[in-house]
């Protein structure tokens, strides 16, 4: 089965629907920086940090949906990923940042973590077993999630969207 941008649309928008305005989420504050700048908050996991321009509180799911299509889903090449793989990634660039999540998936197939899905980490992707890369990006997620500061205060949230997405990955295999 090949995961469309349709479906996996769907999948991300359960994990980041409503529009929240937390003051400790550096994510809802322009800057990036908690305290600087206008916390505007994040919506459908649309955050202020990443489109400080952009209105928050009134994105439609039609525009975030374009939004996540041509700045996320083509940003990761994700037609060319399998599909087993293309979720995790793509989730996890929204939830920690797209340059994260690329060096991540670079680790799990041992390949230079310069942040480029580009031919060498397709080709290694391609050449290495698919459930070691979705176990040992899994792995890397969760290693990254309890090495931040906030760990927590969102670590449970965390850990249930990488308990989902294992979930995922054995549907998409």
């Amino acid at each position: 089965m090949s995961l469309t941008f349709d479906t996996a649309f769907d999948r991300l928008i359960g994990h980041e629907g409503k529009f929240t305005e937390d003051p400790k989420d550096r994510g809802n504050w322009t800057t990036g920086v908690i305290g600087k700048g206008q916390c505007k908050g994040t919506k459908y996991g649309i955050s202020a940090m990443t489109y400080p321009d952009l209105d928050i509180r009134n994105l439609t799911l039609d525009q975030a949906k374009a939004i996540y299509k041509r700045d996320w889903w083509d940003r990761i090449n994700a037609d060319d990923l399998h599909s087993a793989i293309v979720f995790q990634v793509w989730d996890f660039a929204v939830n920690a940042g797209m340059g994260t999540a690329k060096r991540k998936l670079q680790k799990a197939v041992n390949v230079a973590e310069d942040g480029i899905i580009g031919p060498m980490t397709i080709k290694a992707i391609k050449k290495a077993d698919l459930n070691d890369v979705l176990l040992k990006f899994n792995a890397a997620k969760l290693k990254h999630y309890t090495s931040l500061s906030t760990w927590q205060r969102y670590g449970k949230g965390w850990t249930n969207r990488t308990a989902d997405q294992l979930l995922y990955a054995a549907l998409d295999n």
